[in-house]
């Protein structure tokens, strides 16, 4: 395993993720579902030391994130749905920064995925809408050579056309031996790309399988993954 996610603990006033558990594979996509607030995007900052958790462990490469952070976050790559740049400095600029923090930076990945989502680098982020925005994200993430990639929401704001084409490049990417690890709540994303589904619900991991095993176990005759994932919340609403 790549990555492993061993216990982790958050608890707020109004919200508590408890005992959250899972590990990430090489050449795996998994797809982390659940309804918002469920608590998809506190898991996924506690991964990465942006929150604190209150307990867990988190590690990477086998070695522990406490004590070997800024070694690991060389070699992983992180965008969320939304993007908190300097919206009046120049993509290039911003670009220029970035890429100071990263040894492996890749000139040439830089380069085509910059071409492939049409970014130019002479405007703002405030001159992009948001699904560029979401883009921009990406492309610096894609950008360092990374062995992880954990996204949160990534496809939040594309347009059908560019989701596709995104889902695509996490295929490649898999076939590279990359781990992705994204959240979504369009469950078609996850029917076209996943290998692997982390379901949760109300702070607690609810499944973790295959996405084989997970139909097999969890769906009823007839149904599709998003009908399986509504029936599951509804029952988990009224538990």
């Amino acid at each position: 395993m790549i990555a492993e996610v061993n216990g982790l603990v958050k608890k707020y006033p109004s919200f508590t993720l408890s005992d959250v558990s899972f590990s990430l594979d090489r050449g795996r996509i998994t797809g982390f579902i659940g309804r918002n607030g469920a608590g998809k995007t506190t898991t996924i900052k506690s991964m990465l030391n942006l929150v604190r958790p209150d307990s867990g462990k988190v590690s990477f490469f086998g070695l522990p994130l406490s004590g070997h952070e800024a070694e690991i976050k060389q070699r992983i790559g992180y965008s969320s749905g939304t993007i908190s740049w300097y919206p009046r400095k120049k993509i290039r600029d911003i670009v220029r920064s970035v890429k100071s923090f990263y040894e492996a930076w890749d000139d040439t990945a830089y380069r085509r995925y910059r071409d492939l989502f049409a970014i130019d680098e002479a405007k703002t982020p405030l001159q992009l809408s948001e699904g560029m925005k979401v883009k921009l994200n990406l492309l610096l993430a894609l950008s360092h050579k990374a062995e992880v990639l954990i996204l949160d929401e990534p496809t939040s704001g594309l347009d059908p056309f560019s989701r596709n084409e995104l889902l695509e490049i996490f295929a490649d990417l898999k076939n590279e031996g990359v781990a992705v690890f994204f959240s979504t709540h369009i469950i078609s994303d996850i029917e076209k790309c996943a290998d692997d589904i982390l379901y949760i619900s109300r702070g607690r991991i609810a499944a973790a399988a295959t996405k084989e095993d997970f139909v097999r176990q969890y769906s009823e005759e007839g149904e599709t993954l998003e009908d399986t994932m509504l029936r599951m919340e509804g029952g988990a609403a009224h538990a």
